[in-house]
């Protein structure tokens, strides 16, 4: 567990980021420059997929949470760089503080957290010499802010406030024993995970019906492990997200299905019936149509 930091201690950082190790080393040299340790700095990934702003979102959300109320989160995957778009910083209700581009990346979490205020950062109060270019604020600027706000720099002296650009991870639609959604972050195995709850699927389940847009749907078989797949098998399966995951057993379901981030897809599933010997008081009666 890491400690609540008392005064010498700053805050604890964490990078999340699509410009890969060598940048983020320039980075963290500016972190340490500004007094951050290298203890206190944490890496959540630096191999976000290039310029994806809404899978980055959804991934920060999911691996951000859980870190203690006096975090700084980080988070560049900033294809507008350089142009029109803001750097902020963004305080919540639960403590932790986000840094980076004003293009939504930073939204799903902090509402999470409870967001309280955004301020738009105001380069000239960085204390930063002049920035090299215009293509790496990760360096030039988020990471600067970061180090004052970890050292104790109150947010609201960065710059002003202003409204954040809003973000929203799409949510899927039920239906009965069915639901319509899409495919939200493809893993570093080509597992795809869907934005479908897993408890939305009632248990016991031995299939589910898949449908990709125009397509007939394809019975995949319902697992409760990779192992229990199979090799080479396609199925599904509740993900570590708690959102229903469709992967290739030791394989590449994004391969085998030619799916990608935003690819639309619709679930349906039926209960197992109940064994022989259930009676009518421990299982519900099936309508008849």
């Amino acid at each position: 567990m890491v400690p609540h930091p008392g005064p010498r201690d700053g805050r604890l950082v964490t990078l999340t980021s699509d410009v890969g190790a060598a940048y983020a080393a320039q980075m963290k040299a500016v972190l340490f420059s500004g007094g951050v340790t290298p203890g206190r700095v944490t890496d959540l990934t630096h191999d976000a997929p290039a310029h994806r702003v809404g899978e980055a979102a959804f991934l920060l959300r999911e691996m951000a949470r859980g870190f203690p109320p006096s975090t700084v989160h980080v988070a560049v995957v900033d294809p507008g760089v350089g142009g029109r778009r803001r750097p902020i910083v963004i305080t919540t209700r639960a403590g932790p503080m986000l840094v980076g581009p004003d293009n939504g990346v930073l939204v799903p979490l902090a509402e999470e957290l409870g967001l309280l205020a955004t301020y738009r950062i105001d380069v000239a109060k960085l204390r930063r010499r002049p920035a090299v270019g215009t293509t790496f604020d990760g360096r030039d600027v988020f990471a600067p802010a970061a180090a004052l706000l970890a050292r104790g720099t109150r947010p609201e002296s960065l710059g002003p406030r202003v409204t954040p650009t809003k973000y929203s991870i799409p949510r899927p639609t039920r239906s009965g024993d069915g639901a319509h959604g899409q495919v939200l972050h493809v893993d570093h195995f080509g597992n795809l995970i869907t934005n479908i709850p897993t408890r939305w699927l009632v248990p016991p389940l031995s299939r589910i019906a898949l449908r990709v847009e125009r397509h007939r749907p394809r019975a995949l078989p319902w697992a409760t492990s990779y192992e229990s797949l199979g090799r080479g098998i396609l199925g599904a399966l509740g993900s570590s997200f708690g959102l229903v995951e469709v992967a290739v057993g030791e394989g590449r379901a994004a391969d085998r299905l030619h799916l990608e981030v935003g690819s639309p897809l619709s679930l349906a599933w039926r209960r197992r019936s109940a064994p022989r010997g259930v009676t009518a008081n421990s299982a519900r009666p099936r309508k008849r149509r």
